[in-house]
Parts: C-alpha cells; sequence; structure tokens
C-alpha cells in the first residue's frame, strides 16, 4: 500500500508539473519577446531603435503612415526592406553596421535614388503621381524624401504657408522673383507652388494642366474667351507677356508698355511721336502721340473683344 501510495503522488506530481512548467515558461517567453511600439511588427527595429537611440523615428506614429487602424499602413520593412545583415550584425561591435537594404538619409550611399523612389511608388503610384518616372524631377534624382518628410507629423510641403521653402531650397531664382513687388500672393500663404504646379507629373513645365494657358485659367477664366477679336499672344502662351513669379511692373508684366508691346508691334506702323508731346492735329497723322506713350489708354481690351459696333476699332482691341 505505501509503495502504491508513493507512485500516486509520484504521478500527480509529474502531471501538474507538466501542465505547470510548460505555462511558466510560456509567460517567461513573453516577456522576453520584443513588442511592437508604434507600428504593427515595428518590434524587429525598435529593439535598438528606440526612444533612446531614435525618438525622430518613433514620430512616424503622428503622421498618416502611422494609422495601425488603417490596413493599408505600411511597416518598417515595407519601405526599409528586410535587412536582414542590418539586424543581425547590429550592436555586436565587430566594425560598421551593415546599412538597411533601403536607406533614405544623405549618409546611405547604397541606395539610389531610382530605389528609393520605387518604395514610395509601390503604395504611391497612381493619381497625380502616375507619370513621375518621367517628371523633370525624377530624371534629375530628386526623391520623394528630397521633399517629403516621413517620419515628423509636420511635413512642411504639404502647406502651403512652408510649401514654398522647400521648394525654394531648389528654385532660388523663383524665390527672388516672389519678392518682387508684383508677385502671386505666395508669399502671403494664399497660394502655393502646388496651386499651380504638379512636380510629380510629366508636363515639362511641371503644371497642374496641360498648358500654360488652361493653367491660368483655373483663376483667370475670364480671359479665357474665346473672343470675336482674339489676340494672338494671349491665346497662345500667357508667359509671353507675363512672369507668373513675380515681376517690378504691374500685373506680372515682362515690360512696361510701349517696351513690351514693341517687341511684336513696331512703332513704324503707329501713328506715334519721338521726343516731345504732340502740339495738336494736323494733316499728317505721324505727329498724332500717345501722351506717356501707355497702349493700355486706348487699347483696353488687350486680352481679347467681343465688339461689332466698329470693326476696325474694336479689331484692335480698343472699348
Amino acid at each position: 500500500m505505501k509503495s502504491l501510495g508513493k507512485a500516486l503522488r509520484t504521478c500527480a506530481f509529474a502531471v501538474l508539473a507538466g501542465s505547470l512548467f510548460p505555462a511558466l515558461t510560456a509567460t517567461a517567453a513573453e516577456k522576453e519577446a520584443p513588442k511592437d511600439i508604434v507600428l504593427t511588427g515595428d518590434a524587429k527595429c525598435t529593439t535598438c531603435h528606440d526612444e533612446n537611440d531614435s525618438p525622430e523615428a518613433l514620430r512616424i506614429g503622428k503622421t498618416k503612415h502611422g494609422t495601425v487602424a488603417d490596413k493599408r499602413t505600411p511597416g518598417c520593412t515595407n519601405c526599409h526592406g528586410e535587412s536582414e545583415k542590418h539586424v543581425k550584425e547590429a550592436g555586436r561591435g565587430s566594425g560598421p553596421t551593415p546599412p538597411v537594404d533601403v536607406g533614405f538619409t544623405k549618409k546611405n550611399k547604397t541606395t539610389s535614388a531610382e530605389a528609393q523612389n520605387a518604395s514610395c511608388l509601390s503604395c504611391h503610384q497612381g493619381s497625380t503621381r502616375i507619370f513621375w518616372q518621367n517628371s523633370t524631377h525624377a530624371r534629375r534624382d530628386v526623391t520623394c524624401v528630397s521633399c517629403h518628410t516621413i517620419h515628423d507629423g509636420h511635413d512642411k510641403v504639404r502647406e502651403a504657408k512652408s510649401q514654398p521653402e522647400v521648394c525654394s531650397n531648389c528654385h532660388k531664382e523663383q524665390r527672388a522673383q516672389f519678392a518682387r513687388p508684383s508677385h502671386h500672393p505666395v508669399p502671403e500663404g494664399q497660394m502655393s507652388c502646388s496651386s499651380c504646379h504638379n512636380v510629380h507629373g510629366d508636363n515639362p513645365s511641371q503644371l497642374q494642366k496641360s498648358s500654360v494657358n488652361d493653367t491660368c485659367y483655373s483663376c483667370h477664366m475670364e480671359k479665357r474667351g474665346p473672343f470675336v477679336h482674339n489676340h494672338q499672344p494671349v491665346s497662345e502662351d500667357c508667359a509671353i507677356c507675363h512672369n507668373p513669379h513675380g515681376t517690378n511692373v504691374a500685373n506680372l508684366l515682362k515690360a512696361r508698355a510701349p517696351y513690351l508691346c514693341q517687341e511684336c508691334h513696331s512703332h513704324d506702323s503707329h501713328p506715334s511721336q519721338l521726343a516731345g508731346l504732340p502740339t495738336g492735329r494736323t494733316a499728317s497723322t505721324d505727329l498724332l502721340g500717345t501722351v506717356g506713350r501707355g497702349c493700355l489708354n486706348c487699347h483696353t481690351n488687350i486680352h481679347g473683344g467681343n465688339s461689332t459696333v466698329n470693326s476696325a476699332t474694336a479689331g484692335r482691341f480698343r472699348r
């Protein structure tokens, strides 16, 4: 009986140990396993890149890319690659840590601009970015992170007031033009560069529309026409007379009248004056000049007119 009781106690202890120790082992393993901090599956990276080592990396949780409730939200490896060699040799102290498969910092010299952009376009290809590969920026090896800040909740290029600051890092000539007296209200924050430009498209001038005129007509629709009497340069390209970024002449004109007008219209075929003002109307129309040489004093409908009262006069864009 004593042997039987001892055997039963031994079996009971074995059963209890078998059911208890695995649970204890599993609990210990759960405590040791690293947990995700911001993104789903980021424990592989945040084991090293935590709030002490890389706090700027964790700011991605404040961006659109940190919306974990959205199934489209990527993880670290979706953008940076699996980077197995980087993970295995990190922190060993045996030399420089191998870079990640796809790096986006200026220090990373192993990832080409094309590879960096391909990582972003794996999700963002389409819509206004569908022709990115043929854009001027892409052909000049401009990367997405050259303009966008991915791990920061405040992406300057996506806000109207701060966007020109990002663009002017490269486009310094346009920044100087916006400082001139006559300019579009970009410095005031009422417009941004992207109001006119689509920097992701393949349009030669990176415009929102297919042409300069169509882009201008988005706001200046009264200049669109068609008119009974069309001014040919207006129909061809607004930039023939205007500099949209800024000038020293009112209405964004490249030069003052009559100098701007005389780039196309020779004064030989127009009643004009030389140095002095006209003394009066004479038999010769050569002495009938324009006081102050203001072409727009008479030619008020310079973009085009619809008057049919006097075709000869209306055809010269007069009232």
